[in-house]
C-alpha cells in the first residue's frame, strides 16, 4: 500500500465529520485564511454563486453547500460522478447543480458559463500522475489555464479564486500572466497537502473585470 492510499489522519478526520477526501481541509484553511466565503451567512443572498472545477469527488463542494446554508448557488463540474455516500442530500438541493463532464469541451463551458456569473470560482482538479514531474506539470497546468479561462468569462468583478497548480518549470511565469487579473494573486500550501507533494494553491482575491 502506497503512503497515498494510507489513512493518515486527515483522511480519518474527514470520514468522521462526513466527507469523502481530506481535500477538504485545503480549502478550509484556505477559505479561514483569505475570506474566500463571506464570513457572515446573511450576506449570501441568490446572487451569490459559485463555481468547483474538478469537484469530484466531493469534498469541496460539501464544504461549500455547507458554508452556504441553503443560500446562494454551487455548480460543479468533473468526470466523475461525485460521492453521494456523505452528502446528507445536499447534492440534491435546488441551489446546487452538477454536470459530469469534462472541462476542457466548448459545450461543458457554455453550459456552465451560462450559471454564472460567479462570485467565486475554485479548483482543485488534477490529472491522473504518470510518475514524470515534468509530463504531471505540464497537465497540471492545462487544467489551471482551463480554470483561467472560466474566470476570465464567468467571474464577477471582484470576485475570488482559488485553484491547484502543481510547481514546475513553468509555474512563475503561469503566476506572472495571471496576477494582473486579480487585486491580489498569492500562492498557499494547505497543511493538509502531503509533505511528498508539489501541489501548491492559487489565491486570487479581487478579480478585476477585462476591459
Amino acid at each position: 500500500m502506497s503512503n497515498y492510499e494510507k489513512a493518515d489522519s486527515w483522511s480519518i478526520k474527514a470520514q468522521k465529520e462526513g466527507y469523502p477526501a481530506r481535500s477538504v481541509y485545503k480549502l478550509q484553511e484556505i477559505d479561514k485564511k483569505f475570506g474566500l466565503l463571506p464570513a457572515n451567512p446573511l450576506q449570501i443572498n441568490e446572487q451569490y454563486r459559485v463555481l468547483d472545477l474538478g469537484a469530484a469527488p466531493g469534498s469541496w463542494s460539501l464544504y461549500v453547500l455547507r458554508r452556504l446554508s441553503g443560500r446562494g448557488f454551487l455548480a460543479s463540474c468533473d468526470l466523475s460522478p461525485l460521492s453521494r455516500r456523505p452528502d446528507s442530500g445536499l447534492f440534491d438541493g435546488e441551489n446546487f447543480f452538477f454536470k459530469q463532464a469534462d472541462i476542457f469541451a466548448a459545450d461543458t463551458r457554455a453550459t456552465l458559463t451560462t450559471l454564472g456569473p460567479f462570485s467565486l470560482i475554485l479548483s482543485d482538479a488534477a490529472p491522473p500522475t504518470s510518475g514524470g514531474r515534468l509530463v504531471d506539470t505540464a497537465r497540471s497546468a492545462e487544467l489551471a489555464g482551463a480554470a483561467v479561462l472560466y474566470a476570465r468569462s464567468a467571474l464577477k468583478h471582484g470576485g475570488n479564486f482559488c485553484i491547484k497548480i502543481f510547481q514546475g518549470a513553468d509555474t512563475a511565469a503561469f503566476i506572472k500572466e495571471t496576477r494582473p487579473l486579480f487585486n491580489s494573486l498569492k500562492t498557499f500550501k494547505p497543511r493538509a497537502c502531503r509533505a511528498s507533494s508539489f501541489e501548491t494553491y492559487l489565491v486570487g482575491l479581487g478579480f478585476k473585470t477585462p476591459r
